[in-house]
Order: C-alpha cells, then sequence, then structure tokens
C-alpha cells in the first residue's frame, strides 16, 4: 500500500512499512524512513508507483482549466476527492484524484483552502479583485523590464520625469521605477547617479548636488526657493535721522549689507564712532508673514555663484544699507577719547544716510599692512579707515585675544554663469575662478573688532535687562548657543549675542526684536522661559550648522571642478597629519593612502588619478617630497605653526 501525505506544506508519496492507526512508518522513493501522522494522509493507493504519482500527476494537472473547476463547483466546502470525482465524472484513478489536489492547491485566489484536502472556492468579487491584482503586477514587471531596458540603453523612461527628486535622493523601494532603477543598475555595475545621470535625468552636476540640499531644505511641497505671500512690511515713522556720513565695508559679492560704520569728530576731542545696523526688526514683527518666513528659513544659505536669501530680494532690498539711502538702522555709537580710550556708548533707533559701499577689492590694495608701514595714499575714506583701524587695534588688545590669528586663508569663489566650463565631462556654462586672499588683514581686523564690540553690548544690554537673547558662549573650548549670557572665552568677551547680521540670520533677528523692545520700554516678543524662544535656538543651530556643512560640501565641488577647467595634474600641498594634505593653491583637503610618514608641514607633490564630480571625489596619488624643501626638512620638523588647525570661532560678519 502507499500514501499520499502532506508534510511541512509539500505533498509527498511513499510506500507503507508499518500501519499503526495514529501513525504510520512511510518509505520514500529515496529510501528515506519517515514517521507520517495519520491525520497528515491525503490518499491510500495501490499503483502507480510512489515515485511516479507526484510526476504523472503535476504533468496532468497542468491540462486542468482552473476557470471551469472553479465554476463547477458549488459554494459549499468540498473536499480534492469529490471535487476529483465530478471532474472526470467516474471514479478517478490516483493520477486524476492528485492531479485535481494539485491544481486546487496552486490556485489560491479561485479556491480557498479549509483544512488538509478541503477547500471552498472564493467568491467572485474576491476572485475578481485577485485576478485584478495578478494582472497590475503582470503589467508592471513588463513595464519594469521595459524601463529596465531603456535605462541601459541610455534612455531615461517617462515615468521617471514627475519623480526624479525622490528617485534621485529618497527612493521608495515600493514604486516600479525605484525597481527599476535598482534592476539597471545591477546590471550594469553604475551607481543610481551615475546610470541617471547617463541617461540625462539632470543637466549637470552642479544640480545634483544643489538639488540634494533642496530636496531636503527647500521640497517642493513649501514652495521650493520661491516666497509665499506676504503682507508688505511696516515703513518705520518717526524716525530721527542720524547726522553722519555711513559708509559699509563688504566684498564685492555682498548684497545683505548688513553693517556701516561712521566717525564723526567730537568739538571737545576725540571722536564719536557710529556702528550702524540694518534694521528689518523695525518693519515687521516676528508673527507676522516675513516674521513666519525668516523663521522657517532661518539663514541665508551661501554657496559658490548663488545664494537662497532668508528673506525676500525686494525685503532685503529694502533694508538693506545701500549708498545713497536713508535706512532705518539700530546705531550704537561710542564716544572715544583722542587716545582712544572707550569713554561711554549709547545705542539708537534712527534713519541713518549711507553715502558708499566700499568694497574689499578697491580698499585693500591700497590699505593693507604695508601702506600702513609706509604711508597710505590718498583715496577716499582713508583717514576713516585708519583711525576705525587703530581703534580696532586697542579694541582687540583689550579683550586680550585676536579676532583672527592669521594663519589661515579666505578664498573667493566667483562663478562666471555665461561663460563656459571649458570641461569636456560637464559641457555647459559655470567657469570658476578662486581667488586667495589672507585672513587678519587690517580691513577684517576693523570690521571684526567692532562687530564683536556691538554683539558684546547688546548682549550685555539685554542680560543686565533680564531680556532673554539668543547667545553666542564658548566654555571649555566648545562653542554652542545659549539662552542664557555667559562669557565666550575664545573672544574675550563676557557674553555675545549675535546681533549684526539680521537680514541673514535669524537669531540676529531675532535678537534685534528683543533690543528693539528695550530700546521702546515694552514687552519683548520673547519673555523670559518662552518655549517658542528655545524651539527657535534648537532649530537655528541646527540648521545653520546644516547650511555651513552644504557650503563646504559645494566649494568642494567647485574646487574640483576648477582642477579640470585649469587641466592641473600635479598638486602641491602640505601634509596636515597621517594622510592629510592641504592643497596649496585651492581650499581642498584630500586623503591621500599612499602618502608616506611625514612630518607634519611637509612639503609634498600629489598626482591626479581621476576626478568624479557627480560623487565629488578626488583620487589622489603621492609622487614625491618637494625637491626644494628636501634637504631643509630636518631642521623644519618642529616648525609647524603655519599649519594649526582649522577650528575656530568665525567672529568678521
Amino acid at each position: 500500500m502507499n500514501v499520499l501525505f502532506e508534510e511541512d506544506g509539500a505533498f509527498r508519496a511513499g510506500t507503507v512499512l508499518a500501519d499503526n492507526v495514529a501513525s504510520l512508518q512511510i518509505e520514500l522513493a529515496s529510501g528515506k524512513r519517515s514517521k507520517v501522522k495519520a491525520a497528515n494522509v491525503l490518499l491510500r493507493f495501490a499503483a502507480p508507483a510512489p515515485g511516479e504519482l507526484l510526476e504523472r500527476a503535476e504533468a496532468e494537472a497542468e491540462g486542468i482549466d482552473v476557470d471551469f473547476l472553479w465554476e463547477v463547483c458549488g459554494g459549499e466546502e468540498f473536499g480534492f476527492e469529490q471535487l476529483a470525482a465530478e471532474y472526470h465524472g467516474a471514479k478517478p484513478d490516483s493520477v486524476q484524484t492528485t492531479a485535481v489536489l494539485l491544481r486546487l492547491h496552486s490556485a489560491p485566489m479561485y479556491f480557498h483552502r479549509k483544512g488538509r484536502g478541503r477547500f471552498r472556492k472564493a467568491p467572485p468579487e474576491i476572485l475578481q479583485a485577485a485576478l485584478a491584482g495578478l494582472e497590475k503586477k503582470r503589467l508592471q514587471a513588463a513595464a519594469i523590464e521595459r524601463m529596465v531596458e531603456e535605462l541601459k540603453n541610455g534612455q531615461l523612461p517617462v515615468e521617471f520625469t514627475p519623480v526624479l527628486p525622490q528617485l534621485i535622493y529618497k527612493p521608495d523601494r515600493n514604486r516600479s521605477e525605484t525597481k527599476a532603477l535598482e534592476a539597471a543598475c545591477g546590471e550594469t555595475g553604475k551607481s543610481a547617479p551615475r546610470l541617471l545621470f547617463d541617461c540625462g535625468a539632470m543637466p549637470s552636476t552642479h544640480d545634483y548636488h544643489l538639488g540634494r540640499f533642496l530636496f531636503e531644505f527647500f521640497p517642493d511641497s513649501k514652495g521650493g526657493t520661491g516666497f509665499p505671500y506676504f503682507a508688505a512690511p511696516r515703513e518705520p515713522i518717526d524716525l530721527p535721522l542720524a547726522a553722519v556720513a555711513a559708509f559699509s565695508v563688504d566684498d564685492a559679492q555682498t548684497t545683505e549689507i548688513d553693517d556701516a560704520f561712521s566717525v564723526t569728530p567730537n568739538p571737545e576731542g576725540g571722536w564719536r564712532i557710529g556702528i550702524h545696523i540694518a534694521a528689518p526688526g523695525l518693519g515687521f514683527a516676528p508673527d507676522s508673514d516675513l516674521g513666519r518666513i525668516a523663521r522657517e528659513r532661518l539663514s541665508t544659505v551661501y554657496m559658490p555663484g548663488r545664494k537662497i536669501t532668508m528673506l525676500p530680494e525686494d525685503i532685503v532690498e529694502y533694508f538693506t544699507l545701500a549708498a545713497g539711502r536713508t535706512v532705518a538702522a539700530i546705531s550704537l555709537y561710542l564716544d572715544v577719547a583722542a587716545d582712544y580710550r572707550l569713554l561711554g556708548h549709547e545705542t539708537r533707533m534712527e534713519s541713518v544716510p549711507i553715502v558708499a559701499n566700499l568694497r574689499h577689492h578697491d580698499i585693500e590694495p591700497v590699505f593693507n599692512e604695508t601702506t600702513l608701514a609706509e604711508g597710505l595714499p590718498d583715496f577716499p575714506y582713508r583717514d576713516e579707515l585708519k583711525l576705525l583701524w587703530e581703534f580696532a587695534q586697542v579694541l582687540e588688545a583689550g579683550r586680550g585675544k585676536p579676532s583672527d590669528n592669521g594663519t589661515r586663508k579666505d578664498y573667493n569663489f566667483m562663478v562666471d554663469w555665461d561663460a563656459d566650463s571649458g570641461i569636456a565631462a560637464e559641457p555647459g556654462k559655470g567657469f570658476v575662478s578662486i581667488d586667495e586672499r589672507a585672513r587678519g588683514s587690517p580691513l577684517d581686523t576693523l570690521v571684526a573688532e567692532l562687530m564683536i564690540m556691538a554683539n558684546a553690548t547688546w548682549g550685555a544690554m539685554l542680560r543686565d535687562a533680564g531680556i532673554p537673547a539668543l547667545y553666542r558662549v564658548q566654555t571649555a573650548g566648545k562653542v554652542r548657543m545659549s539662552t542664557v549670557a555667559a562669557p565666550h572665552e575664545g573672544l574675550g568677551v563676557e557674553c555675545y549675542a549675535w546681533s549684526s547680521s539680521p537680514l541673514r540670520r535669524y537669531c540676529d533677528l531675532l535678537n534685534q526684536w528683543q533690543l528693539i523692545a528695550l530700546l521702546q520700554n515694552e514687552a519683548p516678543p520673547f519673555p523670559p522661559k518662552s518655549a517658542d524662544l528655545l524651539a527657535a535656538m534648537r532649530d537655528f543651530e541646527l540648521t545653520y550648522a546644516a547650511y555651513a556643512e552644504f557650503q563646504r560640501g559645494m566649494e568642494r565641488y567647485w574646487c574640483l571642478r576648477w582642477l579640470l577647467q585649469e587641466g592641473t595634474h600635479a598638486l602641491p600641498g602640505h601634509v596636515l597629519r597621517e594622510s592629510l594634505v592641504r592643497v596649496e593653491a585651492i581650499p581642498l583637503v584630500l586623503r591621500v593612502p599612499s602618502l608616506p610618514e611625514l612630518p607634519r608641514g611637509a612639503r609634498v607633490q600629489l598626482s591626479i588619478d581621476g576626478i568624479d564630480l557627480l560623487e565629488a571625489e578626488l583620487r589622489p596619488r603621492y609622487l614625491e617630497l618637494a625637491p626644494e624643501l628636501a634637504s631643509e626638512l630636518a631642521s623644519n620638523q618642529g616648525s609647524d605653526a603655519a599649519f594649526a588647525g582649522d577650528e575656530g570661532e568665525e567672529v568678521a560678519e
């Protein structure tokens, strides 16, 4: 006697060696013996041999029309042997009976299993839904196969266009497009960004990197980088006119001019030095449309070639300290003696005439350490700048901390979007220039010290009045934001509240609202223990850090483009530590795995084995120690002050 039984979800056949009523000893065709519960036995048969039953039944089951089986079934539960008898019209043999069982078991959409060998036909509506789902899956599979072939052939499937940002930056693995992309990547060996770029999904590698940032911080659901509707700001009224001629000092790309200066001689000797800060806080409140926009964006985003402003451009233009205009400002006046002693200070809200916007590239050639030592030539605002620089040196000495140690360099990135990139692998516009500018110049010192004075003075005023503000605090070398005034050890001041860039940073704007309330003797918009103040501090700190990280990433990207643009194949640099090398010509730090053990500061030559703009990666290789330094290396091993770490607090506004 042979039996057909079910075990672990599969059908098996074997010869009965012993029948013990509750269980049977079975020998399978393979020779393996097994103990089977009697309840698991579905069919007892004499022929054919167990090894043939399932093979023949599977072949016969393929010819059974499952739709016909479903049609002839009643609505009640049934056993497979019963249906086999109805289907064949006579007592079926073991192969025919098993074939019906296998067909029923293979069609779970048509027949719902109710026990071992027992089934019930699916209701019509459920069957139709299941069949529709099956057809949908079939069509999806066909679409995926087609999309994979298109991607492999360098064509972008039409289905990709509406979901490209999500597909590139945050793919949903449940979507057919994502499945097709992953399959095509597996077959081509390319990364998803590279495959999509090769299919023309992105106009340029620059769009890819910028798009990643925009997708996270400026999604389309929030209007992208555009601004929603906002009510116009109120015009500050009844502001006294300042009797000064103010001027600003900024680089050529600055349009959000937050700060300006003035120098007025006092009749009794000395000077009245004015630090004038743009006052958007007088034009709109925190709960206004513009206040909510600033709260959401938190900061202007900077990157080579463009920026995304915190406030709408026409609002920036309205409040910026542009030459030829009289603009609302918060002014800090410093009464300074002839020997540069600070005699007192006063803060006022007023309208300030702006007479000039001085630019670094115009002023630095005539106002620098050399010209100050040898005698300044004649140029506009020469005397005012010299006086402010001398006063700044006194302020710096009084703090006991330099505003900048002078060991780092600044780099100006300028992108001409009308000029060809000159890069074969990156067709299109975007020619980049990278100019080096040493930090700690007289202009830098002048601006930095006056900004430190304003931020420290106004922070102390708010602290003394019991009005909370957002402070930059540094203790034990760690810089953080705080709503409680505390020392900034790196700057050597008792407290430091960013207040001098309200057009560009939300924390400065918030502090300005608090300061305006103090000056107007009104309740501050953010009272003590304000949950909104704490939330703004947390969000600003996280967002500001993310924006800064993005800026560093884009500067790295443009450095790589500059190398390709200039056709550079060899790079001189200095060893920072272990395998890190700082490139000399541009602000780029590289990890060089092939670098031998060399002392800090050693000058080396690197070669470029490849640049991938899409991944923003460069493959450098160590060539040699710079010949002119090799013989002097031993004597210079201890002199590495010029290669101090890059960590430190940014103080220049």
